[in-house]
């Protein structure tokens, strides 16, 4: 009898588990029940389908269960939902949601790819009309509908994370004034908080209203078809359209009813081969709980590029022929987004992160750098800068997270810093790394490379830095280096300003030596200069990471004064 191999769920993990298999084995029958109308389609793709980036439906559709059988030879089975799962028999039981029909379907092997459901709070008018999540084909539909039925002036999204943001680009492209109410104290919450503000800053400049700190208690409708968002603090936005996009939590409800092991942070608990706690049974994707890289710690990182590897090898597991199959290294939790033309990426670990995991951590032991360097030279047109965040172990300088935002090369940045994370790089990995450079592209000292000097010298000791939340404990001397045109335009309280180039010739005598001197100027290279200069000449000086752009970003998250 040929290896039955049965897999619950077809997006992402589910498909490329099953379409592996059948690369591995052209003997085994594969068949993949979905209980929604579509196999593989592009989930991610959803909210620029909604804001008419993606010009149609049909382009979402990744493959076809006809495409599945004639290119696969794999039985793919719309429109039909797992009930239970048998472990002892080795049998689902399936109900065909067309015709009504429940039937059991025995395997050899079982994979579960039943992915994540957004979260939903119990609140008061959520199923109100005119209230959508967005997790599939048809809630992308629903929204199309309600947009094209009435004149959408007002739009209400209830969270900032990645779709979010995204939901709010595509629906001020319709035309919608967009407002984005978040319960944590700044947007993007998987970022450190002073890096959330230049999103923040951004989305204000783009004419987005933001609530931020602000949690949603109910909802009541309006006339003409309206919804009142109200918050916990009394205020209330009136929207033609909401948005919930509070996050995911993973769908575990059959593999709670078949008895696996579930972990603390809600998802299924697998080994480095996608297998649970049934030796019959894998499991993919945002239903799993995870390792990080880094850390070894148990994460929930419903990501689909990580299903996407979680399915083959789970696949490998399964039919593998070679010694020893593939094992799941572990997630650094990598991702992107754009919004109105800003990108904002993010790989390894936040500096919340770590403070979370607590002093006994194998890294608690680390520094972070800030550094805005342009995405190519200034002299080619529309260069930017890029605001980035590099985190390190001051034991070894492993590169344990980055964060960056900015306009163009962004991602490409946080690419090379990954892919040195997954080798257990270093800060002088970056430093070293030969990257490609032409004036459209980068500059000769790459962004990438300008991380890794900055922080090689703070590990090496040739000067020190300090963060602008630490400004309230010190009493040292704030010494701003900038143009005094810059220093008049806008200055931390408090602060001394001497242009570097008359630091340079003549004034820093003016400055105590028994006082530690913090140094800044806009971000943070020539205030390195200036505080080198001063360290020579027998100064406590140090430079303050980031410069004015840092302190700015911290005071909007209210970190400084």
């Amino acid at each position: 009898m040929k290896k039955r191999l049965v897999i619950v769920g077809g997006v992402a993990g589910g498909a490329a588990c099953a379409t592996r298999a059948r690369r591995l084995s052209e003997d085994t029958e594969i068949i993949v029940f979905d209980r929604g109308p579509y196999i593989s389609f592009a989930n991610c793709g959803l909210p620029y389908r909604i804001g008419e980036v993606v010009g149609h439906e049909d382009d979402l559709i990744l493959a076809t269960p006809e495409l599945f059988k004639d290119l696969f030879n794999i039985d793919v089975r719309v429109n039909s939902l797992v009930r239970s799962i048998d472990r002892g028999r080795r049998e689902i039981e399936v109900e065909n949601t067309s015709t009504g029909q429940t039937y059991r379907q025995p395997y050899e092997a079982l994979v579960l790819s039943t992915g994540s459901k957004p979260i939903l709070p119990n609140l008061k008018g959520i199923n109100l009309p005119g209230i959508f999540t967005l997790r599939d084909i048809p809630d992308m539909r629903r929204i199309i509908e309600w947009v094209k039925k009435r004149f959408l002036e007002n739009v209400a999204i209830v969270g900032g994370g990645y779709i979010g943001l995204e939901m709010a680009e595509n629906l001020k492209k319709l035309g919608a004034q967009v407002t984005i109410i978040e319960m944590e104290e700044h947007l993007m919450p998987v970022l450190d908080p002073e890096m959330a503000a230049f999103v923040q800053e951004h989305l204000e400049a783009q004419g987005i209203t933001l609530y931020l700190g602000s949690r949603v208690c109910g909802f009541e409708p309006l006339p003409k078809d309206k919804i009142s968002v109200n918050t916990k603090s009394g205020t209330s936005v009136s929207a033609d359209l909401v948005v919930l996009s509070m996050g995911v939590r993973p769908e575990v409800a059959l593999a709670q009813k078949a008895g696996l092991d579930i972990g603390e942070l809600g998802g299924i608990l697998v080994d480095d081969h996608m297998r649970t706690s049934d030796v019959h049974i894998w499991a993919v994707g945002d239903a799993v709980q995870v390792k990080d890289f880094i850390f070894g710690v148990q994460r929930l990182v419903p990501l689909a590029g990580l299903a996407n590897k979680q399915g083959r090898i789970a696949a490998e597991a399964i039919l593998g022929r070679g010694p020893s199959s593939p094992e799941f290294r572990g997630a650094q939790a990598t991702a992107v987004c754009g919004v109105l033309g800003l990108t904002v990426a993010m790989t390894g670990a936040t500096e919340k992160f770590i403070r979370k995991l607590g002093p006994e951590n194998e890294f608690s032991d680390y520094e972070k750098i800030y550094l805005h360097p342009p995405s190519h030279p200034l002299y080619y047109p529309e260069t930017a800068p890029i605001h980035i965040k590099l985190v390190f172990s001051t034991q070894d300088g492993r590169i344990l997270g980055a964060q960056a935002v900015g306009q163009s090369g962004v991602e490409k940045r946080i690419d090379v810093i990954s892919t040195l994370i997954q080798k257990n790089g270093t800060i002088f990995d970056l430093e070293e790394a030969e990257l490609c450079y032409s004036p459209q592209y980068s500059t000769p000292k790459d962004p990438i490379n300008l991380a890794g000097m900055a922080a090689g010298n703070v590990f090496k000791g040739y000067f020190s830095v300090v963060h602008w939340e630490n400004l309230e404990k010190s009493d040292a001397v704030i010494l701003d280096v900038r143009h005094p045109d810059a220093f008049a335009q806008g200055h931390v309280n408090g602060a001394v300003n001497i242009f570097l180039n008359k630091l340079l010739r003549e004034r820093f005598p003016e400055l105590p030596k028994e006082r530690e001197i913090w140094v800044y100027c806009i971000e943070g290279e020539r205030s390195y200069y200036a505080t080198r200069i001063l360290q020579h000449h027998g100064y406590k000086a140090k430079n303050i990471s980031g410069g004015y752009w840092m302190y700015q970003a911290f005071k909007r998250v209210n970190k400084v004064a």
